[in-house]
């Protein structure tokens, strides 16, 4: 059976699978679609409906990042500041830092000349963020294999083109929404940028890097034309793109400059887990969404 609402999730799920991930997406999604019913109603009483309960799968290519399990070496690779290779991946590390201190207080943000020549940068930027609300509880790590994850799918060809086909695999004739987190926008966009047809009436964007310029929006598949993305299908698709003020990923939270004046953009307020895909299904602005897509 062919899933009306795709979802697709973001960095650092490499650990996880379809099912798991379905286990909080989909009653989190459910919830921001009962909040938009209440909207909604003159009375602000939820009540059930087709919306409120629709068919949902998950695209997972988390696995294409995971390292293949050999004994005596068990999850993610063992990686530090000396791993962050310069390019993109310093690149993105130091875009990352100059957003979280804007945001937060408790990040001391870099001087003109420290990205460019003091040594030992990458280690005060992966200090910096691990003091931020942003970053709060996620290991140094993980926070350099989540810059790696970003940077391997956009130079890598191969593995580009295989989580693109995990999305295109699941989008069928009764296929209306497409709901993607984080780097899984990215991921999604360009999915639904290679079918020649489909019939996508929706797509959300959540907590989406695909704004930034250089270091994503100029990498895009199909590439921008005279400073404009391409348009991810015909012109019954309504993209919505929702990011919190202070989500350090979605750098850049209004699509319209590179995408056109049709991107309806939003934005919302997750709390402490600004770039958590939860707080983002849950709220209203989601929930109506994805419902305007499924009517």
């Amino acid at each position: 059976m062919v899933a009306m609402v795709v979802c697709v999730h973001g960095i650092g799920q490499q650990g996880l699978g379809e099912q798991s991930l379905l286990a909080s997406w989909q009653p989190a999604l459910q919830d921001g679609l009962t909040r938009h019913t209440a909207a909604s109603r003159p009375d602000g009483v939820a009540v059930a409906d087709r919306a409120s309960s629709p068919d949902v799968d998950m695209a997972f290519y988390g696995d294409l990042f995971r390292p293949a399990g050999s004994y005596l070496a068990v999850g993610d690779p063992v990686l530090g500041p000396g791993d962050v290779q310069p390019g993109l991946e310093q690149e993105l590390l130091a875009a990352w830092w100059v957003a979280a201190a804007e945001v937060d207080e408790r990040v001391a943000g870099p001087d003109a000349d420290t990205l460019v020549s003091v040594p030992g940068w990458v280690q005060r930027a992966l200090t910096q963020l691990s003091n931020s609300r942003f970053f709060a509880g996620v290991a140094l790590r993980s926070m350099v294999f989540d810059l790696k994850q970003v940077a391997r799918y956009l130079t890598d060809p191969v593995l580009r083109v295989a989580a693109r086909e995990r999305v295109v695999r699941l989008i069928g004739a009764d296929t209306r929404v497409v709901v993607a987190h984080s780097l899984g926008s990215v991921v999604a966009y360009e999915a639904l940028c290679s079918l020649p047809r489909h019939g996508v009436r929706a797509l959300v964007t959540l907590g989406s890097p695909l704004g930034i310029a250089n270091l994503v929006f100029d990498r895009l598949e199909p590439s921008p034309v005279a400073g404009r993305g391409v348009w991810p299908g015909d012109d019954n698709v309504v993209w919505t793109n929702i990011a919190d003020a202070g989500d350090v990923v979605a750098l850049v939270k209004d699509l319209r400059p590179r995408f056109g004046e049709r991107v309806r953009n939003a934005v919302v307020h997750n709390g402490a887990k600004a770039h958590a895909v939860v707080p983002y299904l849950t709220d209203q602005l989601t929930g109506t969404a994805i419902a305007e897509g499924l009517a």
